[in-house]
C-alpha cells in the first residue's frame, strides 16, 4: 500500500474496523469498468401556433432525480430537441441555470397543456430565479432562442402525452 493510500485510509472515520476501511478503499482504487452511456429516450411534442405546428423530440423528466439533473452540463442541444419536466400536479415552480452551459428557454406549461409564460433565452451558469408565474404542469426547455423562432406565445397549445388531448 502506497504512502498516499495509508494516509487516505488514516483519515478515515476510526469507527469503522480497519479491514472494512481496507476493503473500501481497495474497491475504490480499483479501475472501474467503462459503462456504456445509453442514448436517452425521445418522446414527440408538438406546440401549436400561429405560425403552425413546431414538432420536437423530448427527453421526459418525470422524477426528482432527472428533474435535478435536467440539461446540466450539456454543451448542446439541436433545433429540434428539449427536455419536459413533468410535475404531475399544477404548482407554481421557478428554475436555475446552474451548471448549464447552454441558453434555454422556459415555457412554462398549464395542466390544460396551454403555454402560461415563457422566459427567453436564460443566461447560463445564472443562479437566479427563474419563476413560472402561476401554477404549471410542466416545463418545456428548449434552446434559447427557439420559442421565438416557431412563435410560440402564451396562450398556445402544447400536445404531449401528458395533457389532456382537446
Amino acid at each position: 500500500m502506497s504512502q498516499f493510500q495509508n494516509e487516505r485510509v488514516a483519515a478515515r472515520p476510526n469507527h469503522l474496523p480497519r479491514r472494512a476501511l481496507l476493503g473500501g478503499f481497495a474497491a475504490l482504487a480499483a479501475p472501474a469498468p467503462l459503462l456504456a452511456k445509453t442514448a436517452p429516450v425521445l418522446e414527440p411534442l408538438e406546440i401549436l401556433t400561429a405560425r403552425g405546428p413546431a414538432r420536437f423530440q423530448v427527453e421526459l423528466a418525470a422524477d426528482n432525480a432527472s428533474r435535478a439533473q435536467g440539461l446540466m452540463y450539456r454543451k448542446s442541444l439541436a433545433p429540434d430537441r428539449g427536455m419536459l419536466f413533468d410535475f404531475q400536479t399544477p404548482r407554481p415552480v421557478s428554475f436555475w441555470m446552474r451548471n448549464t452551459y447552454i441558453s434555454l428557454d422556459m415555457i412554462f406549461i398549464r395542466a390544460d397543456g396551454r403555454i402560461l409564460s415563457i422566459a427567453r433565452n436564460t443566461v447560463p451558469l445564472s443562479e437566479e430565479g427563474v419563476p413560472s408565474g402561476g401554477p404549471v404542469r410542466a416545463v418545456l426547455e428548449l434552446v434559447g432562442g427557439r420559442a421565438a423562432q416557431i412563435g410560440a406565445l402564451p396562450g398556445d397549445r402544447v400536445v404531449h402525452r401528458i395533457f389532456p388531448r382537446g
